[in-house]
């Protein structure tokens, strides 16, 4: 059974692609920026998220929301 699914991030904050995939263990896409928030998508198991979260606060991004496709 294949678990991943793809989950979209939202952070505080204008964030580069670069700056952020080269501080995080998994590869993300971002999707749209502004200069209050930063919209980005992953591809990962439940697993693979809750790390990428605790890793994404450990280096000070604020989390606004998580969500799922279906």
């Amino acid at each position: 059974m294949d678990d991943a699914c793809t989950y979209f991030i939202q952070l505080r904050g204008q964030v580069a692609a670069d700056e952020i995939n080269a501080r995080s263990p998994l590869l993300l896409t971002l999707l749209n920026a502004d200069s209050t928030s930063t919209r980005l998508s992953i591809t990962t198991d439940q697993a693979g998220l809750i790390g990428l979260l605790r890793h994404l606060h450990g280096l000070g991004f604020v989390i606004l929301s998580i969500s799922r496709s279906n």
